[in-house]
């Protein structure tokens, strides 16, 4: 029984040591480097709070100023120290100045913990100015006025809007005497000398055959190539829209075309193992290749419309003209 008692009384003498340990309070503490300042002299606030660890603490928030007048120029980082017990001390400091001559009563800084509010001891700062002979009147600058330096960048808008400014009168200025000589806004472009469709095919074949897609690897390349180039030749030689078409829409289209009887076979097998190559993956052979090229050139040779130049037209007009005259005469 008496063993039963002196635990009991050891184990309450513990638990009541833990609950105390455990409910110390927070404590706030500020001090100052110094008390008195002249106008804009800058002094620290050194500030220290003591809490148990893992406690929800929220401490002050301040972004400029601790009161009117007092600015905080700076504030330190958090430093954390372990100071035993299950108690952790924050230290940080504000770094803070004034420019109004005057003394100052801080407040006290305020730590929230759950439900229970610490505040710091007061402070107090004096603001002294510098005594000015005014009798005297005699007031010199600290220093002499430095003419700055020529910086281009300082004045580059100016001389971007010089440069916009000069670019609207001239373009006004253009205006005003395209419309009063009655000329059109739009310079006249000289149009590129006309090129007959089968002569652009033939060059594009040409090209693709000195490139030796192929022989690269480049298959579908090489495909692609052949039949963009037919289809817009059949887009410009018999006015259907190929670009637009499958091969398949393209083959029946150029059915009822008698132009187009005598190559059909051979644009057949160009689309044909183009799609091949393009959607199945095939790999065609060497001779497939070279077949594809060759039935491209057969294409265009046999289907091309040879075109009489003005010129021609214009002289066989004249030899008409004359034969009919030389009739009435007869």
């Amino acid at each position: 029984m008496k063993n039963r008692i002196i635990f009991l009384t050891v184990a309450a003498f513990l638990w009541i040591s833990v609950f105390s340990i455990s409910a110390q309070p927070v404590v706030v503490k500020a001090t100052i480097d110094s008390t008195q300042i002249l106008i804009g002299e800058q002094t620290k606030i050194h500030l220290e709070i003591a809490a148990n660890k893992g406690q929800a603490l929220q401490i002050p928030v301040i972004s400029d100023t601790l009161m009117a007048n007092v600015e905080v120029l700076e504030i330190s980082k958090i430093d954390t120290t372990d100071i035993g017990n299950n108690r952790i001390l924050l230290k940080y400091d504000y770094l803070v100045t004034a420019f109004d001559s005057a003394l100052y009563l801080l407040p006290p800084f305020k730590v929230i913990s759950g439900v229970d509010t610490a505040y710091s001891n007061e402070l107090a700062l004096k603001v002294s100015t510098l005594p000015v002979d005014v009798e005297s009147k005699q007031f010199y600058d600290i220093k002499e006025i430095i003419k700055p330096k020529f910086v281009l960048m300082d004045y580059l808008p100016i001389i971007l809007y010089i440069l916009l400014g000069l670019v609207l009168a001239a373009a006004i200025a253009y205006i005003i005497y395209r419309i009063i000589n009655k000329k059109s806004l739009i310079p006249f472009k000289k149009e590129e000398p006309y090129v007959p469709p089968h002569v652009r095919a033939i060059r594009e074949l040409d090209a693709i055959k000195i490139q030796k897609l192929w022989q690269q690897g480049r298959m579908k390349e090489y495909h692609s190539d052949i039949t963009d180039t037919l289809r817009k030749y059949i887009e410009s030689r018999f006015e259907v829209g190929a670009m637009e078409m499958t091969s398949g829409e393209i083959l029946d289209k150029l059915r009822g075309y008698s132009d187009a009887d005598i190559s059909y076979d051979n644009l057949k097998q160009i689309l044909l193992l183009a799609d091949f190559v393009k959607f199945a993956k095939y790999n065609p052979l060497p001779d497939e290749n070279e077949l594809s090229l060759m039935n491209a050139y057969l294409f265009v040779n046999n289907t091309k419309k040879e075109e009489i130049p003005a010129e021609v037209e214009g002289d066989k007009e004249k030899n008409t003209d004359k034969e009919e005259k030389n009739k009435e005469k007869i």
